[in-house]
């Protein structure tokens, strides 16, 4: 027969694990406590020994109290393999329509929605909402003009994610529109 106590400490762990899986920052003790309802100083107990229990098992992953709260990590060991997960291309591909309007607020920020939807000559609200959630692009103001328009630039992310230390590093976008206006002006002398 299975001892109560030891069935609600093992859901008490494993609520604990849930939550602090889903948690993209540290997670302090009293919040934790709250949720679970349980004692500040059992649900702290409960956290070092799950931590205790993933360095004894040599997990893929640490628990960590950092910046005020309980956090999980992918272990340092593994620090290459994940990386290389992360950086790989097969990892959460970009659109062409992305991609394009990506380039666009890389190149003209701050720009506005409408502004991208002139350029691209395509609604581009979806992109704009999916480039956001990605991290790669945020509102950076408001417009002075009529509307007071929300404002686009790139983030540190999308920095990080293309090996850049600034904006500066982004390449020259000159030689590539003369390129495709050198070739527009070759397709009409061909008529």
């Amino acid at each position: 027969m299975t001892d109560p106590t030891d069935a609600r400490e093992e859901d008490l762990r494993r609520a604990l694990e849930a939550i602090l899986f889903l948690a993209d920052e540290p997670v302090g003790v009293a919040s934790l406590a709250q949720l679970v309802e349980t004692p500040r100083r059992e649900v702290e107990g409960r956290l070092r020994e799950l931590a205790a229990s993933y360095e004894e098992r040599n997990s893929g992953l640490t628990l960590r109290e950092v910046a005020g709260g309980w956090r999980l990590y992918t272990h340092p060991d593994l620090a290459p393999i994940v990386e290389q997960f992360v950086l790989s291309s097969r990892h959460a591909r970009l659109t062409k329509a992305s991609l394009e309007t990506l380039a666009i607020v890389a190149y003209k920020q701050p720009v506005t929605r409408h502004q991208i939807t002139s350029i691209r000559g395509v609604n581009v609200d979806g992109v704009l909402r999916s480039l956001t959630e990605r991290g790669l692009i945020e509102e950076v103001g408001r417009d002075e003009g009529p509307g007071r328009a929300v404002l686009y630039g790139t983030t540190t992310e999308f920095l990080e994610r293309l090996g850049l230390a600034s904006l500066a590093d982004l390449p020259p976008i000159a030689p590539l529109l003369v390129d495709s206006d050198a070739a527009a002006a070759d397709g009409a002398d061909s008529r």
